[in-house]
């Protein structure tokens, strides 16, 4: 039988306001133990900022990170699956696109979780060692 996203996918994702700063968007990433946050405005999807982004596009250019805005050095536009996507579905658009993770959203466009490749490892092979890595991460 075929799984959905919504199967494997972590749920209520950690979103911060396009016009938030990256020390604060830092210290959201920070309290919730997690490497990325959605980028929105008035609850639509408008990017996702990464540990990385933060690092590469900000620090490493000299950006002060309580002067700069998440929409700033964030990715825009990024690529989305939906809750009912078959998780082949999501595995192809992380190969193509390069990506490690996928925000997930609803039929009507709300954002209801993300897909990460953790959570995929752990669905196709549970005893794998990413998938013990993927799984205690959860843990922490």
């Amino acid at each position: 039988m075929t799984r959905r996203v919504h199967e494997v996918m972590t749920g209520n994702p950690v979103s911060v306001e396009r016009l938030t700063t990256l020390a604060e968007a830092a210290r959201v990433m920070r309290d919730a133990d997690i490497g990325d946050v959605l980028v929105v405005d008035d609850g639509k999807l408008r990017g996702i900022l990464t540990d990385r982004d933060i690092v590469v596009r900000a620090l490493a250019q000299d950006r002060d990170p309580a002067d700069t805005t998440v929409l700033a050095v964030c990715t825009t536009e990024p690529v989305t699956v939906r809750r009912d996507d078959d998780v082949d579905l999501a595995v192809d658009l992380m190969r193509r696109h390069a990506l490690r993770r996928l925000p997930v959203e609803s039929e009507n466009g709300e954002l209801v979780g993300i897909v990460s490749l953790g959570d995929l490892e752990v669905e196709r092979d549970p005893g794998s060692p990413l998938s013990s890595i993927a799984a205690a991460e959860r843990g922490c």
